[in-house]
């Protein structure tokens, strides 16, 4: 039997910041994208 995590069990009780931290997530994740395509043209 495996333990109960703590962050899960809030995570399964709010709903809503799931969908918030994985917004988060694409957020982040584009402005690596966008920060890589225009590292390269800055002198």
């Amino acid at each position: 039997m495996s333990e109960r995590n703590p962050c899960t069990d809030y995570l399964a009780n709010n709903p809503r910041l799931i969908g918030a931290l994985f917004t988060i997530c694409l957020l982040i994740s584009q402005a690596g994208t966008a920060a890589a395509a225009n590292g390269g043209t800055i002198s």
